[in-house]
């Protein structure tokens, strides 16, 4: 299909609670990296209060304990909704304290279990120490292989079921800093501690979530136009295994 002829609609969830270290970045880029391309995208800020509604790519950043408190009982409310798109295809990213509310819980130290929204099979429990520097993990299905970012997370998340990593650590803690992986994925749900923001640096995987939300908006394969992403591929091989 021509690439004008396509639309996109993206949902920004929470944007006024969890949009911690740069997360606002990623919307940006899919947006831009649409729009340079002709493909004329929606972008919807999903608030408190506010129904979900229909959507082909979902967005949710991170926040500290406060904030995730004030989000999770909202999130909750729409789990059965927002399963049911994911079953129906919709690609959805979590970064931080929105990728463990993907799971079944997050359990922080001395106060109330939040519970998730179980878009993947996995849990995140607090831990005592603070993990943060610069982060590799190689893919097994991302060409280049290599996503680079930015961790600052004491939440130990655990994988479990049909749950697959993002990708195993090169550099960085990762997920719990002892099984040597680092973010979630099931389906076209993807979770990861990687901020930065993580698209900028990372335009390819910013591409495979486009045509993954097209692939499921139009029920066919779509190949997204070359770019010319110089500076980002440079940015990108630059960070690659470097330690903070």
């Amino acid at each position: 299909m021509e690439e004008s002829n396509l639309t996109i609609s993206i949902a920004h969830l929470y944007p006024e609670l969890l949009n911690l270290y740069g997360d606002l970045g990623n919307i940006i880029t899919l947006k831009k990296r649409c729009q340079w391309r002709n493909i004329k995208v929606e972008i919807t800020n999903i608030n408190m209060g506010d129904k979900i509604g229909k959507h082909d790519l979902f967005f949710i950043g991170g926040g500290q304990d406060k904030q995730q408190e004030d989000v999770a009982q909202e999130l909750f409310s729409h789990k059965s909704e927002l399963q049911s798109q994911r079953d129906d295809g919709a690609v959805f990213l979590g970064i931080c304290g929105g990728y463990q509310l993907f799971g079944h819980y997050y359990q922080p130290h001395g106060k109330d279990k939040l519970q998730g929204i179980s878009l993947m099979d996995a849990y995140t429990v607090a831990g005592k120490k603070r993990f943060i520097g610069n982060v590799t993990i190689k893919t097994d299905f991302l060409t280049p292989d290599t996503l680079v970012g930015f961790e600052n997370h004491s939440g130990l998340t655990y994988l479990e079921g049909d749950t697959k990593p993002l990708g195993k650590s090169i550099v960085g803690y990762g997920n719990n800093g002892t099984d040597g992986f680092e973010g979630g994925r099931y389906k076209n749900v993807f979770g990861t501690y990687l901020h930065g923001s993580l698209l900028p640096k990372n335009p390819h995987f910013a591409d495979y979530l486009i045509e993954l939300a097209l692939e499921k908006k139009y029920g066919e394969q779509i190949k997204l136009s070359k770019l010319d992403d110089k500076i980002e591929t440079e940015t990108h091989n630059s960070l690659i295994g470097k330690s903070y």
